[in-house]
Parts: structure tokens; C-alpha cells; sequence
């Protein structure tokens, strides 16, 4: 039920905002991706767990992504003056190309500890009833796949540096991109700790599992 409400909310939300479905060319993406690759590699999947990768993500997400960095609704040293000369049209093609890409996992290094996944699995599947915390399950999926009509990101396979990165963004509202506060809300109640142990859970995801 609660994954069905937050679906539904999302959808609601995605079509009171205005914004098509994207609607690129991924063949007219790959002639545009040139100073992508640099960061992001050929495919999507960049090397530095710093950088997301962006092979296999949603279409709508990226695009809501490219739109806001160009628009200063979401701030990066890099990414905004990248998406200033692109028109509306080369980021719909980009955000086509890419999420036409597969996405190579990358294993949880043998050092993280299981009580650090066990935690993070616990917080990704049942929140955490004393923060007040919701499940991240419940607007990403049961297999981290996202919701595209929401514009919710697929989870599964994510650097975990990245992911950790984009969660202390929220927690400090540095990252203010989201809809009706909701990322940041959420971040707001993780501990360093959780937000930790949460990202290297959704690194060991695959995205070619099915949902538990």
C-alpha cells in the first residue's frame, strides 16, 4: 500500500510540474556525450566513485537533472557551466543515450563491514520507526529500480561515495532540488552513520535483480 501511495503522490506531482516524459534520440545522444565521457565514461559508468554513474538511470530523472543544473535550481562547479550551451533538444538526446546504457556493478570492497549492510538493508527496506524515518523502498522500489513517471532515481548499483555525497547535500540542504522538501526530510533524520551504511547497501544491488 505504501509503495502504491507513494507511486501515485509521485505521478501526481510529475504531471502538476508540467514536464514531459523525456523523449531523446540515443543515437543523436551519442554524437553529444564528448565532454560527458571525461567524468561520466563512454557508457555511463564512471571510474571515481565520486562521479555517478549514469548508465541505465531514467530518462525523466536525468533530464529534470540537466534542466536544474542549467537553471541553477541544483548548483555544481562542474555540471552548470557543462549544461549551459545545451539546448533543450541535447539534453533530451543525452539523457537517452544514457540511460540506454547497461551499468557495470561494482562489488562492496571486502573491508565494509556485514553490520554495516545489515544496517543499511534495515533502513532501505523498514526505515526507522524511532527517527520517524520511511522506508527508501517506499518511493524507490523494492530493487532500488526507481520510479521514472516520478522522476524518482534507480538506486541500484550507485557509487556509494556518490550516494553518501548527494545525502549529506540534502541533510545540509546544500542539495535543494527536490520535490516538496522530500529528500531533504529524509536525509534530515540519518545519522552519518546510517547515511554510511545505506549507501553501500544500494552499491551491492544489482540492477538486474529482481525485487525482493
Amino acid at each position: 500500500m505504501l509503495n502504491k501511495f507513494a507511486y501515485i503522490t509521485g505521478l501526481i506531482l510529475s504531471l502538476m510540474a508540467g514536464h514531459a516524459l523525456a523523449a531523446g534520440d540515443a543515437t543523436a545522444g551519442a554524437q553529444k556525450i564528448v565532454t560527458c565521457t571525461a567524468c561520466h565514461g563512454p557508457n555511463g559508468n564512471s571510474m571515481n566513485p565520486a562521479w555517478p554513474k549514469l548508465a541505465g538511470q531514467h530518462a525523466e530523472y536525468l533530464l529534470k537533472q540537466l534542466h536544474d543544473f542549467k537553471s541553477g535550481n541544483r548548483s555544481n562547479p562542474t555540471m552548470s557551466p557543462m549544461t549551459a550551451p545545451l539546448s533543450d533538444q541535447d539534453m533530451e538526446d543525452i539523457a537517452a543515450y544514457f540511460s540506454n546504457q547497461t551499468m557495470q556493478e561494482t562489488p562492496v570492497a571486502a573491508s565494509v563491514e556485514a553490520k554495516t549492510i545489515q544496517l543499511g538493508e534495515n533502513l532501505y527496506r523498514a526505515g526507522a520507526a524511532k527517527s520517524g524515518l520511511p522506508a527508501c523502498m517506499a518511493c524507490h522500489g523494492p530493487g532500488a529500480a526507481g520510479n521514472p513517471a516520478a522522476k524518482y532515481p534507480a538506486l541500484a548499483g550507485q557509487h556509494a561515495a556518490y550516494t553518501a555525497a548527494q545525502l549529506q547535500a540534502f541533510k545540509t540542504e546544500t542539495r535543494k532540488n527536490d520535490a516538496n522538501n522530500m529528500m531533504r526530510d529524509v536525509a534530515g533524520k540519518l545519522s552519518n552513520e546510517e547515511i554510511e551504511a545505506v549507501s553501500q547497501y544500494i552499491q551491492g544491488l544489482s540492477q538486474a535483480a529482481p525485487a525482493k
